[in-house]
């Protein structure tokens, strides 16, 4: 049975590393492998013109993909600042950068923390702690 260290470097480098990458090359196709059929993604700190929970693998895609063809903002990468270990051996804590492009406004960096777990390398609950200013700023909007 892995150590609870072994099990932090799996999680970063399989479903949170998969995750980062099918957004960055917006292929739907990975990132319905990611989420599980039944997983949770939550923004718990959103805006109004945001959902606050996603349920379901379908509408969490769907929800993604709609913003990449929107074409809103390109994430070109990925810097993860840390990752956190939990008493759940499934969860990890991710504080990351997410570093792109928007038509709007031109580079920009979105700083946020993520609360990850995973089951059978799949994503089944996320809670997305994205700064909500730096993304409406990224898209040109007022705070």
């Amino acid at each position: 049975m892995p150590g609870r260290y072994e099990f932090v470097p799996a999680v970063e480098r399989g479903v949170h590393h998969r995750r980062g990458q099918a957004a960055i090359d917006q292929s739907v196709d990975d990132m319905r492998q990611v989420y599980a059929v039944d997983a949770v993604h939550e923004f718990p700190f959103t805006h109004p013109d945001m959902p606050s929970r996603l349920a379901g693998r379908d509408e969490i895609v769907n929800w993604i993909a709609a913003g990449w063809k929107a074409n809103l903002l390109k994430y070109e990468r990925y810097r993860t600042l840390a990752i956190h270990d939990t008493k759940d051996p499934q969860t990890v804590i991710v504080e990351q950068e997410a570093l792109g492009t928007s038509p709007s406004t031109g580079d920009f960096t979105l700083p946020n923390i993520v609360v990850l777990t995973a089951h059978n390398k799949q994503i089944t609950h996320l809670r997305d702690y994205v700064n909500v200013l730096a993304a409406a700023a990224a898209l040109g909007h007022d705070s």
